[in-house]
């Protein structure tokens, strides 16, 4: 296990002396608890020993004794004190960062939304900045907090987070590591006082932390983990047979939660393949901006937003012949797959329909494009 830690640290200080761009690194786990920040301070330890400029920009121990005692020896920037509604408020001082310009800054809670009055919303886009200014980051975050799967995530814990990061930043992490543990370790090291204070230990095991909960969170983690790595494979590996290029077109319509859905399937399938996508609205005369109803424009609006944040281009066509528009986006754009929501029919417009659904199937089958009907 040591080995492989030393391993994991000397690829990251080669990853560093081969650019002068800052490098991104993530831990990422299925829960608290699992051991992202004890692995990043043992990182920045080890760093230090190799003579790398290391510090702590932000760290958040939880009160873990193991792993407050890993700060002892490490640099650490001091926090930026704040007052907002009568409260004193600590956020990561990104400026003193960028002023002081370490080899190697530690900045954890990767989906931390800043104090109002910070440059930044996020602290996302504070390492955004840091990388820009070619100061390399190492970051943690949990697998619930990433944009796309948060309504499975919501499914499966029964929780709606509201702190999330794009999946851009891990599309453009330089290495991503999954801190792994089995549902059993996690809930013994719950029960020994190692995650939370002991007054919340019951609550949490009849909550977040049942064993079903975190398997399912757990698979969630590896798979993200596995993309990334195919992703890595797909660009620094040479192929002797080129792949055809994915291309994904989800369209949607002023259907709230059907289009939501669509983006966040779609941007998953894009990512996975690592592939431009673009969400297509056909917009008819009926649904014009003086026709159509508020809450569905400003539902609209709010998903063409979340397109916009998780990489999609976003087009938005008036037409009355909503088939014949996607046939000709689909052959602009070089579309290999058409993502559509599963459609809230009866029997008589299913039936009034399928003419103009055969003409779609006809022309993607003649184009050797495949349909993906999303539930």
């Amino acid at each position: 296990m040591d080995d492989n830690k030393d391993a994991s640290v000397r690829k990251f200080l080669d990853l560093i002396k081969k650019s002068r761009t800052g490098k991104l690194k993530i831990y990422i786990g299925m829960s608290a608890g699992v051991g992202k920040t004890y692995r990043m301070l043992q990182e920045a330890h080890a760093l230090l020993r190799s003579g790398v400029n290391v510090q702590i920009g932000y760290i958040e121990t939880h009160n873990r004794a193991e792993t407050h005692a890993l700060l002892e020896g490490l640099p650490v920037i001091p926090r930026r004190r704040i007052f907002y509604r009568g409260k004193e408020l600590e956020e990561m001082d990104l400026q003193s960062i960028l002023n002081i310009h370490p080899d190697v800054v530690v900045v954890d809670e990767l989906a931390h939304t800043n104090a109002e009055g910070s440059k930044n919303a996020k602290r996302w886009q504070d390492v955004f900045d840091l990388l820009d200014a070619g100061v390399n980051v190492i970051s943690a975050v949990n697998i619930q907090h990433l944009e796309s799967i948060n309504e499975e995530i919501e499914h499966i814990t029964g929780v709606s987070v509201t702190e999330r990061i794009p999946d851009k930043i891990l599309e453009i992490a330089d290495e991503i590591v999954n801190i792994d543990l089995t549902a059993d370790e996690l809930v013994t090291r719950l029960k020994e006082g190692k995650i939370y204070d002991k007054s919340k230990i019951e609550t949490a095991l009849g909550n977040f932390f049942q064993p079903e909960r975190i398997l399912q969170l757990r698979e969630l983690a590896l798979k993200e983990v596995a993309h990334q790595v195919e992703r890595k494979i797909s660009v620094e590996v040479p192929k002797q047979i080129k792949l055809r290029s994915e291309r994904f077109l989800a369209c949607i319509s002023s259907n709230a939660d059907t289009a939501k859905v669509v983006i966040r399937k779609t941007a998953r399938l894009a990512s996975y393949y690592r592939s431009p996508w673009i969400v297509l609205y056909v917009q008819s005369s009926s649904e014009s901006g003086d026709r159509i109803k508020l809450d569905k424009q400003r539902h609209l609006i709010n998903n063409f937003k979340l397109a916009t944040e998780l990489g999609a281009e976003v087009l938005k066509i008036k037409s009355e012949d909503v088939t014949q528009t996607i046939i000709k986006i689909a052959e602009e754009k070089e579309i290999t797959t058409i993502c559509i929501g599963k459609p809230h029919l009866n029997l008589f417009q299913v039936i009034m329909r399928t003419a103009i659904f055969g003409k779609l199937l006809r022309s993607i089958a003649a184009r050797d494009t495949d349909l993906v009907i999303l539930s």
